[in-house]
């Protein structure tokens, strides 16, 4: 028996970006059960507080989509008693690395250089697309499992907003859910409670600076453009969503339907 989380969203001390999924509703006129899917953050720093509330959601799997670069950044996930926790980095550790340890640490000229005119926008889109197009095994994985016995589940990466809002999206498509409701959840990871905390290592007045954090912005964000070349990397790929879900992630029609018993009210 899996607790519905009220509609009131629970404030947790340490871990951003969380929420139910529940409630989302399907083309067909069905709709995302509560209590079967939730998303965040990464669970490295959570509180004994935040640990127990997590505890009491009945949770089967966490899905935790950081890579080992993430993990030493910001720590492991805690441990919550009887729930199996699957690691499945969507990124290569050694992808982008420079390019993190310069937003990190580098200086305003630097940043410039690597994020100005739209060059930090692009690098998002590449990354959704790359990672739609190459990630397959991995949400191949997941689909599978929410099928067969690892609801309720969170997925989380380090924000909660790319890696694990692709990993949800990818989900609610084999669920069948609309298209804006979707995008709508997708982009409830900019409110304000819910972003990412920027960490930067110099202490310096510019670290913080307005230029600074707009040239930073466009990394935090989620933003529609992003989810929309993932979607279309699906269209252009394979030619639409269901030809993804077979041919790409190989879920046949009959498992495509165990999952949407599963999830689904």
């Amino acid at each position: 028996m899996t607790q519905q989380i009220p509609s009131t969203e629970p404030e947790l001390a340490a871990v951003r970006n969380f929420r139910d999924v529940g409630g989302l509703p399907t083309v067909d006129g069905r709709r995302v059960r509560h209590g079967v899917l939730y998303r965040s953050g990464h669970l490295a720093h959570a509180t004994d507080e935040d640990a127990a509330f997590l505890s009491s959601l009945g949770l089967h799997t966490i899905f935790d989509f950081r890579n080992a670069a993430d993990q030493k950044l910001e720590g492991a996930d805690v441990e919550l008693p009887g729930v199996r926790n699957v690691n499945l980095p969507l990124t290569d550790p050694a992808d982008g690395a420079e390019f993190w340890k310069m937003v990190r640490d580098g200086d305003l000229d630097q940043l410039r250089e690597i994020l100005a005119d739209g060059k930090a926008a692009h690098r998002m889109i590449v990354s959704y697309r790359t990672i739609i197009r190459e990630r397959t095994a991995e949400h191949s994985q997941v689909v599978h499992a929410l099928a067969e016995d690892s609801v309720p589940a969170l997925m989380h990466c380090a924000a909660g907003k790319d890696r694990a809002g692709l990993s949800v999206a990818v989900t609610l498509l084999a669920l069948g859910v609309e298209r804006e409701a979707i995008l709508d959840d997708y982009l409830k990871s900019n409110a304000k409670h819910r972003r990412y905390k920027v960490h930067r290592s110099s202490t310096s007045a510019s670290a913080y600076s307005p230029e600074v954090m707009e040239l930073l912005s466009p990394l935090f964000d989620a933003r529609a453009e992003y989810l929309a070349a993932a979607m279309e990397t699906i269209e252009e790929t394979w030619g639409g969503v269901d030809a993804y879900l077979e041919q790409g992630l190989r879920l046949a029609p009959e498992t495509r339907e165990r999952l949407r018993e599963r999830m689904l009210d």
